[in-house]
């Protein structure tokens, strides 16, 4: 018997079934079971926000990271009875609009930020940082640079920085966490 476009396949089934098995074992308080499912939704979680978000692979992993916390807070919400996969796509669709939404929000505050500059000085790190930290900054992906940069070059704390970002404080520190490991590679580890 042939099997409709729209029907999960038999894989697909046992592992959304066994996905929610480690989500109700995860309930009870079974660590090992959390750590299974976060690491086989992640992958999963990653593949629908990128389709969302266009291919783009950075936003979907800030997306991802933003739904495993999500989900880690929200844990105790879900309903045993239910199937699991409904539930983490909502988890996943509400993040990428929240994501869609500060991005757009920044465009427009960056704009108008544009718009408004004066003066000559328009490198906010010339003079702050060395030329060559300055072109490894310039290699990283924007995310991970802003965040090294308003952490380290501006000192602004976690909480100021997620906030001036429109991000959680965990996506800043991850972001600032893959910046500085890039930089690292990037510099030869030189000390910075």
């Amino acid at each position: 018997m042939s099997q409709k476009p729209s029907e999960p396949s038999e894989e697909a089934r046992e592992r959304a079934e066994r996905w929610r098995a480690w989500m109700i074992a995860a309930q009870q308080g079974d660590a090992a079971a959390y750590q299974q499912l976060l690491d086989g939704l992640l992958p999963f979680v990653r593949g629908i926000a990128r389709g969302r978000l266009g291919g783009d692979a950075a936003a979907a992993d800030d997306v991802a990271q933003e739904v495993l916390l999500s989900i880690h807070t929200a844990r105790h919400t879900y309903r045993s009875e239910r199937p699991l996969l409904p539930w983490v796509r909502a988890i996943v669709r509400n993040a990428v609009i929240d994501f869609a939404r500060k991005r757009t929000r920044k465009r427009e505050v960056g704009i108008e930020a544009a718009e408004h500059a004066a003066g000559p000085e328009r490198d906010p790190l010339a003079g702050r940082i060395s030329p060559g930290i300055q072109r490894a900054l310039a290699q990283l992906p924007d995310a991970q640079r802003r965040a090294v940069v308003l952490l380290k070059v501006e000192g602004l704390s976690v909480a100021e920085a997620a906030e001036r970002e429109g991000a959680t404080p965990g996506a800043i520190k991850l972001r600032a966490h893959r910046g500085y490991r890039a930089l690292r590679d990037l510099l030869g580890r030189e000390s910075w």
